[in-house]
């Protein structure tokens, strides 16, 4: 069966679906963790340089930004990175990052009450094999969390 979900408002931890049945007159209780992560409601978000910059400044608020330096562990050739970043449903942006090793990317998290724009800068070290990932997001947690799941994959 295929099941078919809706995000109505934004979670910061995985989905439970618990489950009770009956066999034999016994009531059983089952609780399954949905693998529904916020970044599967993501859908990139083209723009310019120009509004990229605009947005990212707007979204200057402590609690609206988070940053991880990290350690690769994959490799750090630009197509994965690039594969990853888009299979986060990220928009990569073009020329909008003077260095060109360096990633900028845009979203918009899709809930019913609300659209959630991400803004993202990933500057890798290849020399170091380090990451620098900075995400900023319109709704407070929703850039740590989605800086988080985006690090495990890098």
């Amino acid at each position: 069966k295929a099941v078919v979900s809706t995000q109505s408002t934004g979670f910061l931890d995985i989905p439970i679906l618990q489950i009770s049945f009956s066999v034999g007159g016994d009531t059983k209780s089952v609780v399954v963790r949905l693998p529904l992560m916020l970044h599967k409601f993501c859908e990139g978000m083209p723009m310019s340089p120009q509004e990229f910059f605009a947005r990212w400044k707007n979204l200057g608020a402590p609690e609206q930004e988070f940053q991880k330096v990290f350690k690769s562990t994959k490799p750090m050739e630009q197509d994965f990175i690039r594969g990853k970043v888009q299979g986060f449903g990220l928009e990569v942006l073009e020329g909008v990052d003077p260095r060109i090793d360096n990633f900028v990317a845009a979203g918009i998290v899709h809930t019913i009450g609300a659209k959630i724009g991400c803004l993202v800068r990933l500057e890798p070290s290849k020399p170091a094999q380090m990451y620098r990932l900075t995400m900023r997001s319109a709704k407070e947690g929703v850039a740590e969390l989605l800086v988080n799941f985006l690090a495990q994959d890098l």
